[in-house]
């Protein structure tokens, strides 16, 4: 007898000694009774192959869209903080307040010293000017002429720096206003009013995250892309027109809204075995924050002729993974399958299902190899295999 055949055997055979004792127990409490108790109603979906997108669960970390430190930069006395902590704010608006009065006294001082070059220009200007008309009647030497002009190119120089000057201290005085450089969730406050700030170093004062939306990394096995991209290869996979991201919480609730992949990396990091990739999710009310675990579920493509059945319907033996068909004769049977991957939340099979088999999907507990029971479709007694299916565990 081929192994595989024997395997089968040992499997049901196994399953049926370990239910035995229930179905005596069962059969003895109804002959107690006086009466023959009707068979148990199992809910059960019919087996058939067709298109299944071949998913795969990711862990990820969720990260802000965009992030940025606010900083001083300049230097003074921190007066006031402008905004409440963990507020929503928009880009431009005031966070703080620097001590301006140095600042302010700066941009005098540059203003006077504008004004004196300025003044400094003019005269050299006109000497330049008077120099010009005089050398025609040798009135003054060219070496005389030369040095007037350099003075009054000099003195526009001077214009220049000193007008440079000003503009770096009306900077620096409108940096006195600490804004927010993008829009988003601030975070606490770093540095408390009386402080002094921005000495040698542009000292943090906050941090300013977007959050809607929010982006969520998560990483693959470099093992995992080379057996997808060979499936593809050999026409076993198909891409699809596109790559739906769900986003699984870590109470195993689905994020209500669907994502998008935004890149895959085209490199294996050495360290880790792993490429990283990257989706965006909306998050307009917040629920999401940087930090937190998820899990991404990821359409890699589309597998052709392929059945699936609910998690549920699938059970574990030390034999291997199994499933309960109903007969025609409304017996049950084990079913040894082998599975290839999730489809959502359901169980692709690669073997043991030829499509056509009543598998049994709800009132598992309650039956065992050759129970009769009363089948009746899934989507009349319990939610469809498709749609309700127990929320998936991590594809091994």
């Amino acid at each position: 007898m081929p192994q595989s055949h024997l395997r089968n055997s040992v499997l049901i055979a196994s399953i049926a000694l370990a239910l035995a004792a229930c179905g005596k127990k069962d059969d003895a409490a109804q002959g107690g009774a006086g009466g023959q108790m009707p068979p148990q109603e199992v809910a059960v979906i019919t087996a058939s192959a067709g298109d299944s997108s071949l998913t795969r669960d990711l862990p990820g970390r969720i990260a802000a869209y965009r992030s940025a430190e606010v900083r001083a930069q300049v230097e003074g006395i921190l007066q006031k903080r402008l905004y409440e902590e963990g507020s929503e704010v928009k880009a431009g608006q005031p966070l703080f307040q620097i001590d301006p009065s140095t600042l302010a006294a700066n941009v005098a001082a540059a203003e006077a010293a504008l004004a004196r070059a300025q003044a400094n220009a003019d005269i050299a200007k006109q000497t330049l000017a008077r120099y010009q008309k005089l050398v025609d009647v040798e009135g003054v030497s060219k070496q005389e002429l030369d040095q007037a002009n350099s003075q009054s190119k000099q003195a526009l120089a001077d214009v220049l720096s000193a007008d440079a000057a000003l503009k770096k201290a009306r900077i620096d005085l409108g940096h006195a206003s600490v804004t927010a450089p993008i829009s988003g969730r601030t975070s606490r406050a770093l540095v408390s009013e009386g402080s002094l700030v921005g000495r040698g170093e542009a000292t943090q004062l906050t941090t300013v995250e977007q959050i809607d939306p929010i982006y969520v990394n998560f990483t693959q096995s470099g093992s995992e892309v080379f057996k997808f991209k060979q499936m593809m290869k050999e026409g076993k996979l198909k891409a699809g027109s596109a790559v739906p991201v769900d986003l699984i919480l870590e109470d195993g609730t689905v994020y209500a809204t669907k994502g998008k992949l935004l890149f895959a990396e085209q490199t294996v990091d050495p360290a880790t075995g792993t490429a990283t990739l990257r989706a965006e999710f909306a998050n307009p009310d917040r629920l999401l924050l940087p930090g937190m675990f998820g899990t991404v579920r990821l359409s890699l493509g589309e597998l052709g002729g392929s059945i699936r059945v609910p998690q549920r319907a699938v059970m574990a033996s030390p034999q291997g993974q199994f499933v309960f068909i109903v007969g025609a004769d409304k017996k049950v049977a084990a079913a040894p399958v082998k599975t290839g991957g999730f489809s959502g939340t359901d169980w692709i099979i690669t073997s043991g299902l030829k499509g056509g088999e009543q598998v049994i999907v709800g009132g598992l507990q309650k039956v065992g190899p050759g129970a009769v029971v009363n089948p009746v479709a899934a989507n009349a007694s319990a939610p469809s295999a498709a749609g309700a299916s127990a929320p998936a565990a991590k594809a091994q």
